[in-house]
């Protein structure tokens, strides 16, 4: 299987920014682990107008993050892996597996309990951190394997879109709401007359944002809504998804992403931070992530193989997709995301404080498992089946 110039400029793209990630989440527990941990973590809850610096971030720079998720998935839709429903389905089905099993394993803990409102935690894939690891394999990973991969992440960043715009919404103002759509409708509008121009687009966005954020749905999801009403063409290098999709890349991967990471992960460690992994959320959450993952994953695409909805690539095992699905449980970006919007209304607001810590702190070690997991089954199968390979000639 060939690999198109745009999915290897993506994945080129995603493998870099994995590792920057890295570094400045090191850096960012490292600085809230120091002398200046006060002013640190002070600097980031620093008021901008009505809002904190992390939130301007979180509520405003993550749209653009998911406005190029959305124009990757409109792209992968017309012209990639799910244009064709027959080679879409496996990475379908394993991204449906990834998020059922994981959210039920943590529902299982946590059911009733101040936390079961984290179920859609470990329902997320960080896929800059997978494709990043996945990088590390080098020319040994069969093209098929990272296309599953990239497809499968990205269906599972749409399925935490809806998680968030379904189970984190609380109240809705519907006239802002109105407002938003109304805008939406308009874009769509110069989409059919073929108007290709990205201003009028770019600032109708703007604007969308704006009343989605004073509507009460999670404002990043305009960006998703933008993206399916930007032009997409013939999808070649001179369409506007094409041009803002390459736009993009490096901003989100080098500047959006790592200020995320770094505002986020500027967690306090005490000397009893271990006390909160014994906790049913931080249990759920890194269950959900190191095994469910890999279960749901391998599962979902086992089952929908036997059942001939699709078929396995010639070139992949079973084996091969589990260690995917172990890469899967990294969530690192959308889960901190998701763990934000599922313990800010938690009372008192000290208590929530604790409980998103300690969700993170979960997250970061699950994600840390998963990734060596993966990296290493992989490694040692990818390996094998070469030198098998090599004595069948």
């Amino acid at each position: 299987m060939k690999l198109t110039k745009t999915f290897k400029a993506f994945f080129k793209s995603e493998k870099s920014g994995g590792l920057l990630l890295l570094f400045v989440t090191l850096l960012s527990l490292f600085l809230a682990n120091s002398s200046i941990q006060t002013d640190y973590i002070a600097f980031w809850k620093t008021p901008l107008g009505h809002h904190s610096i992390t939130d301007w971030i979180n509520d405003g720079l993550m749209a653009i993050f998911f406005l190029m998720i959305g124009l990757e998935l409109e792209r992968e839709m017309y012209d990639g892996e799910l244009a064709n429903i027959k080679n879409a389905a496996l990475p379908i089905f394993g991204a449906l597996g990834g998020m059922v099993v994981p959210a039920g394993i943590f529902l299982a803990l946590n059911f009733g309990t101040i936390t079961q409102n984290g179920a859609g935690i470990p329902m997320a894939t960080d896929i800059a951190f997978a494709i990043g690891i996945l990088s590390l394999l080098g020319n040994r990973v069969p093209a098929s394997l990272k296309i599953f991969l990239t497809a499968l992440a990205v269906i599972d960043d749409l399925g935490a879109i809806i998680v968030i715009a379904v189970f984190y919404t609380n109240s809705i103002a519907f006239l802002n709401l109105i407002y938003a759509l109304a805008i939406w409708g308009f874009l769509f509008l110069l989409n059919r007359r073929k108007v290709h121009n990205l201003i009028p687009y770019l600032l109708g966005g703007i604007g969308m944002w704006y009343f989605m954020l004073n509507s009460g749905i999670h404002a990043t999801i305009t960006g998703v809504i933008l993206a399916f009403v930007i032009p997409f063409g013939d999808g070649g290098p001179q369409t506007s998804s094409y041009r803002l999709q390459h736009f993009l890349h490096k901003p989100v991967a080098f500047f959006i992403l790592p200020l995320f990471a770094i505002a986020n992960t500027g967690i306090p460690i005490s000397g009893d931070w271990h006390e909160g992994l014994s906790h049913t959320n931080s249990i759920g959450i890194i269950a959900g992530l190191v095994l469910g993952k890999p279960l749901g994953i391998w599962l979902f695409s086992f089952l929908a193989v036997t059942f001939g909805v699709c078929a396995l690539p010639k070139e992949l095992r079973w084996k091969d997709i589990v260690g995917a699905g172990m890469l899967g449980g990294i969530g690192f970006t959308m889960s901190i995301f998701i763990t934000l919007l599922a313990f800010k209304n938690v009372k008192p607001e000290a208590q929530a404080e604790e409980i998103i810590n300690y969700s993170k702190i979960a997250i970061l070690i699950a994600s840390f498992l998963a990734g060596t997991l993966g990296f290493i089954w992989l490694k040692i199968n990818l390996k094998a089946k070469k030198t098998k390979n090599k004595k069948a000639v």
